[in-house]
């Protein structure tokens, strides 16, 4: 089946850790959220890696280095080095160092994570429009960054200088909910300037390729939290991804995904890695997972009894087959709120 028109998860006979060689990993949602180990990850993961699988996390946020990611992982219990953290802020460095000369000063705005990424590629931050930058780069710099900030990237923007962001995630989860992201305040330097950045992180292919060029993955596994950047940077990557209803993608999000937000496989959280994805299959009018039969009409329909993750597939073939190459638009409330979801 082509991608493009993914009607619904496939089913795996391999546990997903054997499946696959490297499993890409979002972080907030997935791994941890507000800080704090998300359950089942750190048993999951522990055991995914003692059975041969390379875990690289993958994340949009471009504030903290892949050292201060690394030792924040490996606090929480999931042993990790630098060299295994891809960030955004490493994936927008390239794209400027292949803009700019080396040694070019950059403007930055956000944190350290752009700072050091942009010295590793030869390149000079700068904190100031009047330090003649050749290029502004900006990046989710915390709930403290300071809004003058925003004022000198559209200083220096106004006068020509292009503009590279991280990554347009408008929302990041954090342990009181959810809050602005980088999206949000590139939207900010977008409406006073006029002007559109140049975007590397994830749904976009500067982010795959810079995870592909620092991972070595054959065969890898997305695993992500968010259909926007997650799973349609898989789609976009053409490799598989696993869906983890951990963060922001709930049950009614999910039936609703246009093809390029349709994950291959869905689970609850990360013990998904470890067993075999259960098969989807046409059932008369309907499709069938488990002891679930869903049907499409004016609304989405479900019957019979057992694991609601199986309900859930069903009803996503359901859904995703009447919506084809769009949205679905199906009312699928009841059919979500039988299986608690």
């Amino acid at each position: 089946m082509s991608r493009s028109v993914r009607t619904s998860p496939e089913g795996s006979g391999q546990a997903l850790s054997e499946a696959y060689d490297t499993a890409l990993l979002d972080l907030d949602g997935v791994v941890y959220a507000g800080g704090n180990a998300i359950a089942y990850a750190v048993e999951s993961l522990a055991t995914a890696r003692a059975g041969g699988m390379h875990l690289a996390y993958v994340t949009n946020n471009a504030l903290r280095t892949p050292d201060a990611v690394a030792e924040h992982l490996t606090e929480l219990g999931i042993p990790t080095g630098a060299v295994d953290v891809i960030t955004s802020a490493q994936a927008v460095a390239r794209l400027i160092s292949e803009q700019v000369p080396t040694g070019s000063r950059v403007l930055v705005i956000g944190g350290d994570g752009l700072r050091v990424a942009l010295r590793e590629r030869g390149l000079e931050p700068v904190e100031s429009a009047e330090d003649d930058p050749v290029a502004v780069v900006q990046g989710y710099g915390g709930p403290q960054l300071a809004w003058g900030r925003f004022a000198e990237a559209c200083y220096a923007i106004a006068r020509g200088v292009p503009w590279f962001a991280s990554n347009t995630d408008l929302t990041i989860p954090g342990a009181r909910g959810i809050a602005p992201g980088n999206g949000a305040a590139v939207e900010v330097v977008r409406i006073a300037t006029g002007a559109e950045p140049q975007v590397a992180g994830k749904p976009l292919p500067p982010m795959h390729r810079e995870t592909i060029l620092r991972t070595g993955a054959e065969r890898p596994l997305v695993v992500g939290d968010r259909l926007d950047t997650d799973i349609e940077g898989a789609f976009n990557g053409d490799v598989d991804s696993l869906l983890v209803l951990t963060g922001v993608t709930d049950g009614a999000r999910l039936l609703a995904a246009p093809p390029q937000h349709r994950p291959t496989y869905v689970d609850a959280d990360l013990r998904g890695l470890l067993t075999g994805q259960p098969e989807v299959t046409e059932a008369g009018e309907g499709f069938r997972c488990g002891g679930w039969t869903a049907t499409a009409g004016a609304e989405l329909e479900l019957e019979g009894d057992g694991e609601a993750l199986d309900g859930l597939r069903a009803l996503c073939a359901a859904a995703w087959t009447a919506a084809g190459e769009g949205p679905c638009g199906l009312d699928g409330g009841k059919a979500l709120a039988r299986l608690g979801l």
